[in-house]
């Protein structure tokens, strides 16, 4: 399995968009949070959520081939419940519907991250440390903020063991963690 730093050269290498990049490190953290919480293998899932969208830059506006390169790319460096982990997380677009917990929280944790990120951009401050749970939970159950961030994708965190209130705290808590990351 490929390692972190390696994991990262090859994001830099295919993403050079920092709000993409960046959008991965909190994808990552959320990931790795949640398979700690579950007793699951923090570093693959780590690493799922780090580079589960390497090929947007090229896909972007053909969705339908969003996730096949990546899946190609990363064919020799992550195990195949990785692979199909990320193949699942475009599911409305590829024939790879999610049926593991890691293809579910992949796809929650790519929505939340959204949505955390969306929350703490209306804040004053528009710092993570500002947001707070309740905020967050407010935020969800209002359909008029962040339209497209699809509540139903996060709401598959039920399927992993998480409530959605449990799932919103530890996605902002992951996220909080590495803020100086995200430059928020």
């Amino acid at each position: 399995m490929i390692q972190r730093d390696e994991a990262v050269k090859l994001l830099q290498k295919y993403l050079r968009t920092e709000k993409i990049q960046q959008h991965s490190l909190a994808v990552e953290a959320i990931l790795r949070s949640m398979a700690r919480k579950l007793h699951e293998d923090e570093e693959l899932w780590g690493l799922v959520g780090l580079l589960h969208d390497i090929d947007y830059e090229y896909t972007k506006d053909e969705p339908e081939k969003h996730t096949q390169m990546t899946a190609q790319l990363l064919e020799e460096l992550l195990p195949p419940e990785g692979i199909e982990a990320i193949k699942a997380h475009n599911f409305k677009h590829t024939a790879h519907l999610p049926t593991t917990a890691l293809d579910r929280a992949l796809i929650a944790a790519d929505a939340v991250s959204g949505l955390v990120i969306a929350t703490a951009l209306v804040v004053p401050s528009k710092k993570l440390a500002d947001v707070k749970p309740e905020t967050l939970l407010n935020k969800f159950n209002d359909k008029s903020f962040a339209i497209r961030c699809e509540r139903k994708r996060i709401e598959l965190c039920n399927d992993t063991g998480f409530d959605v209130n449990m799932f919103l705290e530890l996605s902002l808590t992951a996220l909080q963690e590495i803020a100086d990351k995200l430059n928020m």
